[in-house]
């Protein structure tokens, strides 16, 4: 039997006759909270268990995906710590960089300022002085969902813990000359004004033109093909492929660049696809990355012709407009000149938009600090290759490798005042000196430090360790370090877990930052389409918490948390877990009512009837099931198991089995009794980490105990009963049987019957009473005649119907059905022997017709039972 470790002599108080989560989940949360329960102390014996929150955006609010994700993370440690691990569930925020920048400067244009008014000094304070009073929000959210997170620990990508690390690991990079400065093409946002990396690009297909221009003249002229016409100005070749013998003439020579006035020569490299287009391109360093690699094999000028904004920069009638508006001009200029060879619009190709702003990005050529990814991305692939890491689902490493192996060095600098500024400075002859966080910065004339900032995701790839207090060798990074396992999405495989796996080898001597990454999918609405406020089929889990309780919501998230798989959902969802929160609360209640209870030990198995046994013994093996789906990170499965157990077998089985014996009273009575005070305590454990307010309520109030939260995990005692189980099926199977006749006879659910049971030969004659109760039969007396006779599982029911249906009625009712299935049936059968029909007809065409002659037959089927059960007259 499970071990009970509640046993208090103790009254139990009557619970309200309903459960109205918003009187009880606010001051059950600041409960826990006051007695320290998500606490965590470095100084404990307990193993631990540590996961780190994904650090939301300051400027953010908890929406569905959030709600989603701390829903897992949340139930991962409540279980952990109920199994007796010390954990720490590690909040904070980050500062989201460009996203805050955007912000605060959104505002300060309402009052008809910019940041440049302020200076940057200036603007860096109003940002914290908006972070202090707007930002964070979403941390009041987390308290309404229930995160049992250590709010003594918060941290802040920003605050002065977190700074320290991100210098340190800054300078330990730079002097292991794994952070350079170079000039290299980046993706550039003209709204932002800042390189963004490549994961900060968002693809989509947009419809812009395909224009083919003549460069050169006559024999000396080759054909290329643009999306980009503006870029022309700043072309500084034509490249061909080597062994593409119609241009072979060409090479080393230089033609024409129209509407320049300077002629550019034709080079050959093997990166040009000679069986693309015309077999030539166009060739613009400073505005494309893979031109900007021939420009360096070839010895070609940069010419940038784009500013900052996308405003044209090069000499001549085009200076000055904005790069669309030079393209329509460009390719007027271009046709009025007879240099347009064809022109194809709309021409769908994938345009690289920036995440934040949805501006199109512009590939330029600019000065920036960049990482040398080489090394760690190895590193990090390896950690994975070598077990030291698993991802879960396994089927996630092709995607985490694909990225890792072919990573390119990453560009960090970002062109912004709020963030982490390098902590470079150049001096008035040249130098460059990189400060750590213990030196003293160069002072003097002519000395000043790099304007830039780092992207916000060097400072949270930091996460696993700096906010234990590294680069200090802490108590809790000892303590706490690496973490027990990462809980993220799958989209932001890329962005966060492959710098924190590189970050963490590095700076952590080899020891990854943690030893599992569950990956789970995104949110979606029930019919699968991405949730966004454009759709108008966002969510705010607020609205849904108001309307059904905290623990509707997460028991709907966990219940559709397969692996790496997005989730569904629906408010009707969240309408049937509330239901489930009230199933349990009133199953509870009326089990307080009847005296289930806690007190005292189980009595031993011979001493339990079947039906206890059989709950006990199932009791078990769900223990052992919830169990094996939280270590494979089952959310879905386990929380369907407990959903399925609670209600089906425990409520509508096991409370209505026993009802009988209740009544009954006696030994058998107070037996059952403690058997479902013990079910209730050892599932109300079970369910607490996904529905922790009502399961708190329910448990303290079964057994008196301080608080669930610290309450011990369930475990599988290996009790087993399976004659017990068999037999309690075969009462289910009867039961069944018998409710389904009923219900095809048109018989109300409360309408009692009289009915003999024949029981000779099964083991069900203990179980005729609470049998008899549960489908309404009444005893029969000497004059009894069956008129109806259901046997099942061994047993017979007969019911006298002759008092209950109107027979005549209920008869041409059926025949009647009978007929319209049997119509059905016909002409589904004539068209699937069609030969023409079948031969046109699409193939999900087929499939329905074949699925409603199969519906037919089943209809035939259980009506022509239906009649022949009928009493006769």
């Amino acid at each position: 039997m499970t071990e009970n470790t509640q046993q208090p002599k103790h009254s139990v108080p009557e619970l309200p006759t309903q459960y109205t989560p918003a009187d009880v989940e606010g001051p059950l949360y600041e409960r826990w909270v006051e007695r320290g329960y998500f606490e965590a102390d470095e100084k404990s014996e307990k193993p631990p268990y540590t996961i780190v929150i994904p650090p939301p955006n300051v400027t953010g609010s908890l929406h569905l995906g959030h709600a989603f994700e701390h829903t897992l993370i949340d139930a991962l440690t409540r279980r952990k710590r109920m199994q007796g691990y010390e954990t720490l569930w590690q909040p904070g925020m980050d500062h989201a960089g460009i996203a805050t920048q955007n912000v605060v400067e959104r505002e300060l244009a309402k009052e008809g300022a910019s940041r440049h008014d302020l200076g940057r000094e200036a603007f860096v304070e109003r940002v914290w002085q908006w972070k202090d009073e707007s930002g964070g929000q979403i941390s009041g959210q987390m308290r309404r969902l229930g995160d049992g997170v250590a709010w003594s620990r918060e941290r802040f990508t920003m605050d002065e813990g977190l700074s320290k690390a991100v210098q340190t690991i800054f300078k330990r990079l730079y002097d292991d000359e794994l952070i350079y400065r170079a000039e290299r093409i980046i993706n550039w946002c003209p709204r932002c004004l800042t390189a963004i990396s490549d994961i900060e690009v968002e693809y989509q297909d947009d419809d812009g033109e395909l224009v083919s221009i003549r460069y050169g003249e006559g024999d000396a002229s080759i054909v290329v093909a643009t999306t980009r016409a503006e870029t022309m100005l700043g072309d500084t070749a034509v490249a061909v492929h080597p062994d593409d013998e119609r241009y072979a003439h060409l090479v080393g020579t230089e033609i024409e660049l129209p509407l320049t006035g300077r002629t550019i020569p034709v080079v050959a490299d093997e990166h040009v696809d000679p069986e693309f287009g015309t077999g030539a391109v166009k060739v613009t360093p400073a505005h494309d990355p893979n031109d900007f690699e021939i420009g360096r094999r070839h010895g070609l000028t940069n010419l940038a012709v784009l500013d900052e904004r996308g405003v044209i920069t090069a000499h001549g009638p085009f200076q000055g407009l904005d790069r669309f508006e030079a393209r329509s001009a460009i390719v007027g200029a271009l046709r009025a000149e007879g240099r347009i060879v064809a022109e194809k619009r709309p021409y769908t190709h994938s345009v690289g938009h920036c995440s934040r702003c949805k501006t199109t990005i512009e590939p330029r050529l600019s000065m920036q600090w960049w990482v040398k990814v080489g090394p760690l991305a190895k590193a990090a692939g390896d950690a994975v290759r070598d077990g030291k890491v698993a991802i879960h689902p396994k089927e996630m490493e092709s995607r985490y490798f694909g990225w890792v192996d072919n990573l390119h060095d990453w560009c960090i600098s970002r062109q912004l005042w709020w963030g982490h500024r390098i902590p470079v400075w150049y001096g008035p002859n040249g130098e460059v000196v990189c400060v750590g966080p213990d030196d003293e910065a160069p002072t003097g004339e002519g000395w000043h430090q790099d304007t830039d900032v780092l992207d916000t995701w060097f400072s949270s790839g930091l996460w696993p360790f700096s906010t234990l207090g590294w680069p200090e060798q802490t108590p809790s990074v000892a303590k706490f370090y690496p973490n027990s396992v990462l809980v993220t999405g799958y989209d932001i495989l890329f962005f966060w877990v492959a710098r924190m796996m590189m970050f963490g080898l590095y700076a952590m001597d080899g020891t990854p930052p943690f030893h599992t990454i569950a990956l789970h999918g995104m949110v979606r609405d029930q019919f699968g389409k991405k949730m966004s406020k454009s759709f108008g089929n966002a969510v705010n889990p607020l609205d849904w918490m108001d309307a059904y309780g905290s623990d509707a919501v997460r028991f709907t998230l966990a219940r559709g948390a397969n692996p790496g798989v997005d989730v569904p959902i629906g408010e009707d969802w969240v309408q049937g877990s509330r239901n489930f929160a009230n199933k349990i609360w009133n199953a509870t209640r009326f089990a307080l009512m009847n005296g289930a209870t806690v007190e005292g030990e189980l009595p031993p198995a011979d001493q339990l009837s079947a039906t206890d046994r059989w709950i006990l013994s199932r009791l078990n093996s769900v223990v052992a099931e919830v169990d094996a789906y939280y270590d494979d990170y089952q959310f879905a499965k386990l929380s369907d198991t407990l959903f399925h157990f609670a209600w089906d077998e425990v409520f509508d089985w096991y409370v209505e089995l026993s009802k009988t014996t209740f009544m009954a009273g006696g030994p058998a009575a107070d037996a059952s009794r403690r058997v479902l005070g013990e079910v209730l305590d050892v599932t109300l454990r079970l369910l607490h980490p996904v529905v922790p307010f009502v399961t708190e309520t329910l448990w303290t109030t079964l057994t008196g105990g301080e608080s669930v939260v610290i309450a011990e995990w369930p475990k599988d005692s290996g009790f087993r009963d399976a004659a017990a189980e068999r037999e309690i099926e075969t009462v289910q199977q009867v039961v069944t049987e018998v409710r389904r006749f009923r219900s095809d006879q048109g018989l109300q659910p409360g309408q009692k019957v009289p009915a003999r049971l024949d029981l000779t030969g099964t083991a069900l004659a203990p179980h005729e009473a609470a049998m008899r109760s549960l489908l309404r039969l009444t005893p029969t007396g000497e004059d009894f005649t069956a008129t109806a006779s259901l046997p099942v599982a061994g047993a017979t029911v007969a019911l006298d119907l002759s008092g209950a249906i109107d027979v005549e009625a209920e008869r041409k009712r059926l025949t009647k059905d009978l007929a319209a299935a049997e119509k059905e049936l016909a002409q589904t059968t004539a068209k699937l022997g069609n030969e023409a029909f079948l031969a046109k007809a699409p193939e999900q065409v087929k499939e329905k017709i074949r699925t409603r002659k199969a519906a037919a037959e089943a209809d035939i089927e259980r009506i022509t039972a239906q009649v022949a059960a009928l009493p006769t007259a």
